[in-house]
């Protein structure tokens, strides 16, 4: 009895220690690594422009607007939109329409002023940019330029070109904005070359290149062998009669000489539209877009001149630069309107 006793023992014993050895023991839980959840992609805004009555194709104001829209899109990997006005008309529809389906709607021009403040108070949410005149509004950008700055420079530069003593001026509307570069340009003649006699007038429109040219062949037949416009496409048509009776165009907002096929454009004055309507874009994409106006000249480079065809003598453009320092300093006030072109003092530097 004993015996079977302890061989049951043993029995129990061996089972037990049979059980421990093949019974695994349980692996620990690992604790899962925290995960950084993904960057959320900030949607990105759209632009887009509606272009004043010249159009695209101007080869001037809405053609340099738009680059700058273009340069944007590259940048911002966002395709511009834009809406063409053939009529002043347009400019509220054409506002309204392109808020509905773009964050930024950019209206070209001053004549959009009235348009825009309709527009943007309208649809408060959505952000608006105009260049060439101020809208007081929260959700406008207002850029504005001293375009008689930069006038004055290429009013320089004819001043000492011309051989007949006789210049012109070709404007679009007769309006403020264009007045100013009527002014700082007669300014800029004058103060290089006070007897010169300098021929001024209107197309009356801005789209219109024939216009612009049997202006120009009027002041040419009067004697003006250096005529500077600033009319929009109408300035197309003042370069053409350069070509064909061989005097020198200056042309406006853009380097122009790739217009004339004889290198017929002595300068052009530069109005940096594109960087206006980037740099809208840019703050919109920044989140830093807010009204404002912003204001841009010789300082900020937002004027000046350019010399795309190799047309102006190195002597010449010496004496821009003098004027050009002078004007930064403030030695120069450059007149913006005709009643302060009238007070003008031309300094000889």
């Amino acid at each position: 009895m004993k015996k079977s006793l302890a061989l049951l023992l043993v029995v129990v014993m061996m089972m037990s220690l049979f059980v421990a050895c093949t019974q695994k023991t349980p692996e620990p839980v690992a604790t899962p690594e925290p995960t950084t959840p993904a960057p959320v992609e900030t949607p990105k805004k759209t632009f887009g422009m509606v272009t004043d009555t010249g159009g695209l194709g101007d080869k001037s104001f809405n053609d340099s607007a738009w680059a700058g829209l273009e340069k944007a899109g590259t940048e911002f990997g966002v395709k511009p939109v834009v809406l063409q006005s053939t009529k002043q008309e347009d400019y509220e529809p054409n506002l309204g329409n392109m808020s509905q389906q773009a964050d930024l709607t950019v209206g070209v021009g001053f004549l959009f002023e009235n348009a825009m403040k309709a527009v943007s108070a309208q649809y408060p949410d959505k952000s608006f940019g105009v260049v060439d005149t101020a809208v007081d509004a929260p959700n406008v950008m207002s850029v504005l330029f001293k375009e008689h700055e930069g006038s004055f420079l290429v009013g320089v530069i004819a001043g000492l070109t011309t051989k007949s003593n006789v210049v012109g001026f070709v404007g679009g509307m007769e309006l403020p904005t264009i007045q100013k570069f009527e002014a700082g340009f007669r300014a800029g003649v004058l103060s290089v070359k006070p007897d010169a006699k300098i021929l001024i007038n209107y197309t009356g429109v801005f789209d219109n290149p024939d216009k612009g040219k049997e202006v120009a062949l009027a002041q040419y037949a009067n004697k003006a062998d250096v005529i500077y416009h600033a009319s929009g496409a109408c300035g197309i048509g003042v370069i053409q009669a350069a070509d064909d009776k061989d005097f020198w165009a200056i042309g406006v907002d853009q380097d122009q000489s790739a217009i004339s096929t004889k290198n017929k454009v002595l300068a052009s004055m530069i109005k940096r539209v594109d960087t206006a309507t980037y740099t809208m874009v840019k703050s919109l994409q920044d989140g830093t877009f807010k009204g404002q106006v912003v204001t841009l000249g010789l300082k900020e480079e937002g004027v000046g001149y350019s010399d795309g065809g190799n047309n102006v003598p190195a002597e010449v453009k010496t004496t821009v630069e003098k004027y050009q320092k002078a004007i930064i300093d403030g030695t120069i006030v450059v007149p913006g309107t005709i009643d302060e072109l009238k007070a003008f003092k031309p300094t000889t530097l």
